[in-house]
């Protein structure tokens, strides 16, 4: 595409703010954009973005803080050995012994796991796309993902197939090969969604990995132990259905912010690509919390972008 270093500079700075958080950790696997590719990788995630592309679910579903916990969640994503489990080598098996075995090296291999503990040995990852994905893909994705994610750290993993949508349990034991334990926080989930959206896009999947405030989205999903409370009807404190944190309210300003910047430059272009993708946003955000910042950078007059900040910062 023949653009303006300019217009891809501002593409590169806010792009990379909307898409590419400055906590963002990059991985051995994970590509690590040039400044040659950037723009377009950032045209990439908007088109993908504004088009509605499927998003990936990535979600830590819960941890055993002993053995007895670990066990009954292998058997529960296994269905009692009768699914396939996969473990970190590759292995496939399926049965009670197999699980049973899985059990004693994660007890003994390393720190030993008694079967009540009072911190987390293990975390349990569900890794999940919309109704209509092909579940052997998805299985193919998810063992990349936990091969990069987790590559010092056993773990196991199963394919379910039986609900509308296909998805994988993955269990890893918390503490890896080398001592070093896992834990898990807002930045490396949104890591791990963008892996596996990643991984998936590399086998022809159309996967995304956009962050709520991106998309303009308030809904609160409830947690797993609501959901599980609500259906055997014990009390429980509902969470709230939208997201009205000040932290989820200033998330949004930044990407509405960014949005505005992104779509000025986009119109600013000579090219019919770049304005049509600016349309497009236009009509994304519209009825989002988005819009309204959007809309003002919009009706703004959008001077030429002056210095080349390409290498983004």
């Amino acid at each position: 595409m023949r653009t303006t270093p300019a217009i891809d500079g501002v593409l590169v700075e806010w792009g990379e703010r909307l898409f590419y958080p400055g906590n963002r950790i990059v991985k051995s696997r994970t590509p690590r954009l040039g400044p040659a590719s950037k723009a377009d990788a950032i045209r990439s995630r908007i088109e993908a973005t504004v088009r509605r592309a499927p998003q990936v679910m990535v979600k830590v579903t819960g941890g055993g803080r002993g053995m007895k916990a670990i066990a009954a969640h292998l058997r529960y994503i296994s269905k009692c050995g009768r699914l396939e489990i996969e473990d970190d080598r590759g292995v496939v098996e399926q049965g009670r012994d197999a699980l049973r075995d899985i059990e004693r090296q994660w007890r003994f291999g390393g720190a030993y796991i008694d079967d009540v503990g009072h911190r987390r040995e293990a975390f349990n990852v569900m890794l999940s796309m919309p109704k209509g994905t092909d579940p052997q893909i998805l299985l193919k994705a998810a063992r990349e993902f936990a091969k990069i994610e987790f590559a010092d750290h056993r773990y196991v993993m199963v394919l379910h197939t039986h609900q509308a949508n296909p998805h994988v349990h993955l269990s890893a034991k918390a503490e890896s090969k080398r001592g070093e334990r896992l834990n898990p926080r807002k930045a490396d989930l949104q890591r791990w969604r963008e892996t596996f959206a990643e991984r998936l896009r590399e086998w022809g999947v159309d996967a995304e990995a956009t962050r709520q405030a991106v998309r303009g989205a308030v809904r609160n999903y409830p947690d797993l132990w609501r959901k599980k409370a609500a259906e055997e009807g014990r009390a429980h404190e509902a969470r709230p259905a939208r997201q009205t944190g000040a932290a989820a309210v200033a998330s949004r300003r930044s990407a509405g912010q960014a949005w505005a910047h992104i779509a000025a430059a986009l119109r600013a272009s000579l090219e019919p690509d770049d304005r049509r993708l600016a349309a497009s946003i236009e009509r994304f955000v519209t009825g989002r919390d988005l819009a309204r910042p959007v809309a003002r950078g919009l009706t703004r007059s959008t001077p030429e972008p002056q210095r080349d900040i390409g290498h983004g910062r």
